[in-house]
């Protein structure tokens, strides 16, 4: 989507047009997502637009799921209205956090009242909500955090998505951070921000399904698990990225770019990377180890006639013997200790082999 350029609105949906419209005709879909942006902040009728050409070009099964992303600003009850019309089953809210002060130094332009306002009335419309809440923001205690968690549980969402806060250089975070004008959490305590929301939302009866992710029972992000399952999808717009199950591909991130070449009549993607028979494999037994459910070994090879076990060594016997792993058969899953280290071990498990 485009934020913060009314202006290129209608432009992106031409782009958007002509790009679905390769397709040749219409491929049905299990579950839709609307990101990479606001949709929320479109007019009533280029939302319309939107929703027929998403309607037409990619038809939502009768049981699917259709995620759409929304600022909490922008959840009016016209806009939800219409979106829940439309056939959207999900609303996931960047609300980030329900304290004032928190918010103005994570530099968004709701305050806590409007996300309230947001979750109740997106609460009454659709039948699944998410949020994402943020922890680890400069100055944060962790009874802070809690507090966030306790709010998020009060209102009964459906599905809590928990991400702590990364400031990488060239972000206007770091330039702060790196004259002072920012204090970081401490790691130690962003630990036990991360070990307490496991903690918070299990005991309010979530379900931590995925490292970062805690869903209500029967409410988990069925387009998120496709990732991670290793699922081929299909993704349009500037900046979008696609897999078809042998390749990834990144639209031109510069809409400009993206609308000539579309308009010329050529591809709009700027990169493609062709994975190999063991790059599918390593990224699928690392995606699915994300799960906490984990990974079947046996049904891995089968689905990739390879021996797995041989190809992850010496690492995969490391993280069993340190406790980061623990087998259950032909099942293998993250461990508390590995679970906190996660990040950490993938390199490993992605590298491929010598030749």
């Amino acid at each position: 989507m485009v934020a913060g350029r009314a202006d290129l609105i209608d432009p992106f949906l031409d782009g958007l047009a002509i790009e679905l419209a390769r397709l040749g005709q219409p491929v049905p879909v299990d579950t839709l997502f609307w990101g990479g942006g606001t949709p929320t902040q479109l007019s009533r009728a280029q939302l319309a637009r939107l929703v027929d050409l998403t309607q037409h070009w990619l038809p939502l099964d009768t049981a699917g799921e259709w995620t759409c992303e929304a600022n909490p600003l922008d959840c009016t009850v016209e806009t939800l209205g219409q979106l829940r019309a439309a056939g959207v089953t999900r609303l996931s809210l960047g609300g980030q956090s329900f304290q004032a002060d928190k918010l103005r130094r994570l530099e968004r332009d709701h305050t806590p009242d409007d996300l309230h306002r947001a979750l109740e009335r997106a609460m009454s419309v659709f039948p699944s909500v998410s949020l994402d809440l943020i922890f680890a923001a400069p100055e944060e205690t962790l009874e802070q955090w809690l507090t966030d968690l306790r709010s998020a549980i009060a209102h009964q969402i459906h599905h809590v998505s928990t991400y702590g806060l990364t400031i990488e250089k060239g972000a206007a975070f770091f330039a702060r951070q790196l004259h002072g004008h920012l204090t970081p959490v401490d790691e130690d305590v962003e630990l036990k921000m991360y070990l307490g929301a496991i903690e918070c939302l299990s005991a309010a009866g979530y379900e931590h399904y995925e490292v970062s992710n805690f869903a209500q029972p029967h409410q988990r992000c069925r387009h998120n698990e496709a990732y991670w399952l290793g699922r081929p999808w299909l993704a349009f717009g500037p900046g979008a990225a696609g897999y078809d199950g042998h390749a990834r591909t990144v639209n031109h991130r510069s809409l400009h770019t993206y609308l000539r070449r579309l308009q010329l009549g050529q591809s709009p993607v700027a990169e493609r990377d062709e994975l190999t028979a063991e790059q599918r494999l390593r990224e699928r037994f690392v995606f699915g180890l994300r799960r906490l459910e984990g990974i079947d070994l046996v049904e891995l090879n089968q689905d990739h006639a390879w021996d797995i076990e041989r190809l992850l060594e010496p690492y995969l016997s490391r993280a069993l013997d340190r406790g980061w792993f623990v087998r259950d058969g032909s099942r293998i899953r993250l461990t508390r200790a590995g679970l906190v280290i996660s990040d950490a071990l993938w390199p490993d498990f992605l590298q491929p082999s010598a030749q």
